[in-house]
């Protein structure tokens, strides 16, 4: 399947894209690395780093978090030891949870 020219993505979702690039630039610089550096380090190109960096919603999420790790920029109110339990704790729940989810094909009389 081809990819989509553009995509419309929601105010929030752009926002919140922008933000975590504004984040990555302004860490990048108070550490003093260029853009060639993070880029070296996470095995990206340097286009990419200044995509992220511009927000751009292509990108790839194991990019972004990478460059993010690089950093030591924090993206969750957890310490690291403290994401990696709730991580497990979200999976074993998801063990509980049904496999799929379909629609449902019973027509419910709802009509009182």
């Amino acid at each position: 399947m081809a990819k989509p020219v553009s995509r419309a993505y929601s105010r929030y979702a752009s926002e919140a894209c922008e933000l975590l690039g504004v984040l990555i630039r302004e860490s990048r610089i108070e550490q003093g690395m260029t853009v060639g550096e993070l880029a070296e380090r996470a095995g990206v190109s340097r286009g990419l780093v200044n995509r992220v960096e511009s927000g751009d919603m292509g990108c790839s999420i194991g990019a972004v978090f990478e460059m993010a790790a690089i950093l030591k920029l924090s993206l969750f109110d957890l310490s690291p030891d403290a994401l990696s339990r709730y991580l497990s704790m979200k999976q074993d729940k998801l063990t509980l949870l049904p496999k799929a989810v379909r629609q449902s094909t019973v027509n419910v009389q709802d009509d009182f």
